[in-house]
């Protein structure tokens, strides 16, 4: 029997058996998944009675392009029913309470001017302007117990730079004449008039600060220079005293830098980082007393998971957010040190909760968080019971029949465990076969998480309800499982990393009832990376990839990313020069000559973490090997990732269609590619 009977009777099956699931509930659609809300946690007033949160809501196919549109919202801690803070004023953002209670401070821009802090009484009103920075204002603090805010601003550009741009002499002076952020104190009257105004920083260029609860010092994260290389690697905090104007460094991190604050009593100061200048991800909790300057590293000793977040919850014992596998944690640890309290759990209930605001007095604790079945949601808990959801932002979705989704483990070829989740599709039964995509996370210093997984570059649901299985990994070097097996690829790029993903997808043929003749990838970031990986080197596991602002050359790469010495400290581990083989080895246009998989290559045109010469490198590799089934298609404006649901529409429609074509329908490699037009597709309204 011919093979393409086969398919034609698979596919028949599948379209039979679907309208008598579940009551005739349907799948998830790809408009659908394109509307999703998401829900922020901001802030809780100082009397502890309301939460301010914020709700992104995607625009829509006929909208003007642009990313989610925001707004925010406040509820009382009593019965959690929404209203609006902002009216009218849809540009306003980052709310934040006064240390009183009695205001609201946000960052607006009032037509042409750039945005500056603003107040209003926290009951409503009009509101007043605080600050006039010719360049505006990128955040702010309300200082403790006074009336004034402190706000970093961006150095001034000159009359001269501005004449020479006007009459088009605006070279591009690469990495040079940068314009630094620094830090400035404002204080005000009981009208909110200016009294006063400063500079509190002067060299460097600051990226954020933290004061203290009795508004005498601020914590300050500062780099030699305003580039994005210098905020992943070289950020130190330093401690100001408002009082005299000095300044000295506190930390003494190397590498990554995480959130950091204040002990109630502003004796010390607690921070999250990385353990070395190698370590790929900030993954420590540290403690440095700031009188004496020692410094207290809190994580447990081995620790199989990845900190992400510290806070206080009173001056002896420090709380955290890590990591553990697909399940974060809520942990306090005694600051003299001893066992941590694991307080909560995602394992133990399936929410996955992330940083949380909470009272002084650990009974009101508020998390954004998501499900398996649910995208993203407000979640209320006492510090001792189960949490309680407390907003329906997506309430159609329970009425849609969604794919099972479970944690799977398996072994590699070595041996080391690995951990991911599988999305089963809607018709699953266990003695079938289906067609199997594999998504990839970037990074790799990141790790998936069983909460909702699908989105517009990795729609999991959307595939279920096709009759794909649907494989996410925690591949080594994925966060999550300890510093030991983050550093599984460090000076190992494309080793154990993806060889562990060849693993699972022999798993998933062995155990799952994946067809190994039907299998596709997708990933963007080193997700893109592993796609082209398996489109060359690993070409026989693959029918399909779709490569999204993937890497493709290990050598040009670490010449045209804008994170350089990230990736020489926490990836390469050695310059260029010292290994040009190997980078050249591990590059997939190395393979490219050998590819017989079908690969579509995506993503930004103005991407500066991977430059889109990445994918014309690849693009033109495959060409010249005469590769019969190879695309690419770039988006203009777009960095590394689609904010503008225009991309995000077009991604997720062409990765689908490309993924049918040669995974599901096994389409021949030197037949036709799928059309290039699809914007039938794209729910536009037409008006020729």
């Amino acid at each position: 029997m011919k093979k393409s009977y086969l398919i034609v009777l698979l596919s028949l099956g599948i379209m039979l058996f679907m309208p008598h699931l579940a009551n005739g509930q349907d799948p998830l659609t790809p408009e659908e998944l394109l509307k999703l809300k998401t829900i922020g946690v901001v802030t809780i007033s100082p009397e502890n009675k309301e939460v301010i949160y914020s709700v992104s809501t995607p625009r829509g196919p006929n909208d003007k392009p642009g990313a989610s549109t925001r707004q925010y919202l406040r509820a009382s801690l009593n019965n959690w029913v929404p209203t609006p803070l902002f009216e009218n004023r849809v540009s306003a953002s980052s709310p934040q309470y006064s240390s009183d209670g009695k205001h609201i401070g946000f960052l607006y821009a009032n037509e042409d001017e750039p945005r500056q802090v603003w107040v209003m009484n926290s009951t409503g009103g009009s509101i007043k302007k605080l600050s006039n920075e010719p360049s505006g204002v990128s955040q702010f603090k309300w200082q403790p117990g006074k009336n004034g805010i402190a706000y970093l601003s961006r150095d001034m550009t000159s009359d001269r730079e501005k004449e020479l741009k006007k009459r088009g002499y605006d070279f591009i002076f690469y990495e040079e004449n940068l314009k630094n952020s620094t830090l400035h104190m404002a204080s005000y009257d009981e009208a909110w008039n200016q009294t006063s105004v400063w500079k509190i920083t002067h060299e460097g260029n600051t990226w954020d600060f933290e004061f203290d609860r009795q508004g005498k010092q601020i914590a300050a994260s500062i780099s030699p220079l305003n580039l994005i290389d210098q905020r992943y690697m070289f950020r130190k905090i330093f401690l100001i005293d408002l009082e005299s104007g000095k300044m000295r460094q506190v930390s003494q991190n190397e590498g990554k830098l995480g959130n950091y604050v204040f002990s109630p009593d502003g004796q010390d100061l607690a921070y999250a980082a990385a353990l070395n200048i190698n370590d790929s991800q900030v993954s420590q909790a540290y403690v440095v007393n700031l009188a004496s300057g020692s410094v207290t590293n809190l994580t447990p000793p081995d620790f199989r998971g990845h900190i992400s977040w510290v806070n206080w919850k009173d001056n002896d014992h420090l709380l955290y957010h890590a990591g553990e596998g697909v399940y974060p944690t809520l942990s306090v640890v005694p600051v003299s040190g001893g066992q941590r309290e694991v307080i909560l759990n995602a394992a133990d209930n399936g929410i996955i909760f992330g940083h949380p605001l909470f009272t002084p007095d650990f009974k009101h604790f508020i998390f954004s968080g998501s499900t398996s079945d649910d995208r993203s949601n407000l979640y209320h808990w006492d510090g001792k019971g189960a949490l309680t959801k407390v907003s329906n932002q997506n309430p159609w979705l329970k009425e849609k029949l969604l794919g099972k989704q479970e944690v799977i483990r398996y072994q590699a070829r070595d041996g080391q465990e690995i951990e991911g989740i599988m999305i089963h599709p809607v018709t699953y039964e266990p003695d079938q076969s289906y067609p199997l995509i594999v998504y990839v996370h970037g990074g790799p210093e990141a790790h998936e998480s069983t909460g909702w997984m699908s989105r517009y570059a990795t729609p999991g649901q959307v595939m279920a309800g096709k009759g794909y299985l649907v494989l996410y990994l925690n591949y080594r070097a994925s966060t999550g499982y300890g510093v030991d097996f983050a550093m599984e690829g460090f000076m190992d790029p494309a080793g154990k990393e993806f060889d562990d993903i060849a693993d699972g997808i022999d798993w998933a043929v062995r155990e799952k009832g994946a067809n190994p003749e039907r299998v596709g990838m997708a990933g963007g970031s080193y997700g893109g990376y592993a796609s082209a990986w398996f489109a060359t080197y690993y070409t026989q596991y693959v029918k399909a990839v779709c490569m999204f602002v993937g890497i493709s050359n290990s050598v040009s790469k670490r010449g045209t990313t804008d994170i350089p010495y990230e990736e020489l400290y926490v990836h390469s581990g050695a310059k260029l020069e010292e290994q040009w083989q190997l980078d050249l080895e591990r590059s997939p246009v190395y393979w490219a000559h050998q590819s017989k998989t079908a690969t579509l290559i995506y993503g930004g045109a103005a991407d500066t973490r991977v430059h889109p010469s990445q994918s014309l490198e690849f693009y033109r590799r495959m060409k010249m090997n005469d590769h019969p089934a190879v695309r690419l298609v770039q988006y203009p404006g777009e960095g590394h990732g689609n904010r503008k649901q225009v991309g995000q529409i077009d991604v997720l429609h062409r990765q689908m269609e490309w993924l049918d074509w040669y995974v599901r329908d096994l389409n021949p490699l030197d037949g036709p590619m799928p059309r290039l037009d699809i914007s039938d597709t794209y729910g536009l309204d037409w008006n020729y």
